[in-house]
């Protein structure tokens, strides 16, 4: 588990850099671990988290569970194993994770709970969830080549609907923290994604003309760099520009996403696509809302964007004054601040599920670990 936990990690601040994050560590620590123990107090009798129809739910109080730092040393509690074994329970003969459809989500967040775990007994149903994930992506011609819009891409499950953005990212990020299950060849050969085809569809969502030929593809600055939710559609639709064509606005979830699926996917920091991203993400920088699309998917956003500038290794995120801000600090400060007396956190705005406190509680407290965890050590 150790090695997942520091995956993210950098070690680029110096002493002077570290030392404000002294206090600011035991908050995070505490607030994991009202956060942890409320969430426990919401676990069903069965084992599973709120509706057992969709796994994801337990697939990410469970990460929260184990990956907090108030546990290091000490052995799990009992509630956690209870919820690995009804996680492990709904794995079905493809692999997947899942019941009431949405395989790909279901599956993929449970892949990264039982990765994080880094427990040797659920390395068996790793390879088979991984393998559903892989079997998920999109390839409508010639392999190897874009034959069509989703192509590269990975959806909710089914190849009569579409790739999108969400789902790619979380398959991406699933296969990437669980890749060490498999490195040492005891589970035989297995397969992989097709890197290639993936980064493809990524730049397919990215507002990025010099890699993206896409009609909606545009330069205005609103836009430019930033990701989309899919290469057929996007969640919100810009006004038309001025050669009288809509293009498909960029929004702060999705384009975290964009870049830390990019970070996975091993797309050089130098690559074109990287650092537009990077720019869009330095303009459009807020805590206040989800860029794009106001408070819609707020803690989804609190919890790509602490994942994502971590897995870049960025540190100061430059901003479009020339400025640099602490995105550390401010998203840790704003977290603490919007937990409630009794250790949840809940989006007043329900769009995407997020009115659940189950799901925006599992987000919360993740996105404080993955900050934790990425800070550098004296």
């Amino acid at each position: 588990m150790k090695a997942i936990l520091c995956l993210f990690a950098t070690a680029s601040l110096s002493l002077a850099d570290v030392s404000p994050y002294v206090s600011l560590q035991e908050e995070m620590k505490q607030a994991i671990a009202r956060g942890n123990a409320w969430l426990a107090k919401q676990q069903k009798p069965e084992g599973n988290w709120d509706d057992p129809e969709i796994p994801a739910f337990t697939a990410l109080a469970l990460t929260a569970a184990v990956r907090d730092p108030n546990l290091k040393g000490a052995e799990r509690p009992a509630h956690i194993k209870t919820g690995f074994t009804w996680l492990l329970s709904n794995q079905k003969e493809d692999g997947g994770i899942y019941n009431r459809g949405l395989s790909v989500y279901n599956t993929a967040t449970s892949v990264t709970a039982l990765a994080s775990a880094g427990d040797e007994a659920y390395e068996a149903a790793i390879v088979r969830a991984r393998k559903h994930l892989i079997n998920n992506q999109w390839d409508t011609g010639e392999k190897g080549k874009a034959d069509g819009p989703n192509d590269g891409g990975i959806g909710y499950g089914s190849k009569n609907d579409r790739s999108d953005m969400s789902n790619t990212y979380l398959a991406i990020e699933a296969l990437a923290l669980s890749k060490k299950v498999i490195e040492d060849g005891k589970h035989g050969d297995q397969p992989d994604l097709d890197w290639g085809a993936a980064v493809s569809f990524l730049s397919r969502c990215q507002n990025l003309k010099e890699t993206n030929s896409s009609e909606w593809a545009t330069e205005d600055p609103k836009d430019k760099g930033g990701f989309i939710y899919g290469p057929n559609e996007s969640k919100v639709a810009a006004e038309p520009d001025a050669n009288g064509k809509v293009p498909l606005r960029s929004y702060g979830s999705m384009s975290y996403a964009g870049l830390l699926s990019m970070v996975y996917a091993k797309v050089s920091a130098d690559d074109p696509r990287v650092l537009a991203v990077k720019e869009w993400l330095g303009k459009n920088y807020t805590l206040d809302e989800n860029p794009g699309v106001g408070a819609q998917g707020l803690y989804y956003y609190y919890n790509t964007m602490s994942k994502a500038l971590a897995a870049a290794g960025i540190d100061k995120l430059p901003l479009e004054n020339g400025k640099t801000v602490d995105w550390r600090k401010d998203l840790c400060e704003r977290l603490l601040s919007k937990q409630r007396e009794d250790g949840s956190w809940v989006n007043d705005n329900g769009r995407w599920m997020e009115s659940n406190a189950v799901l925006t509680t599992a987000y919360t407290v993740m996105a404080l670990e993955q900050i934790y965890y990425s800070i550098p050590q004296r």
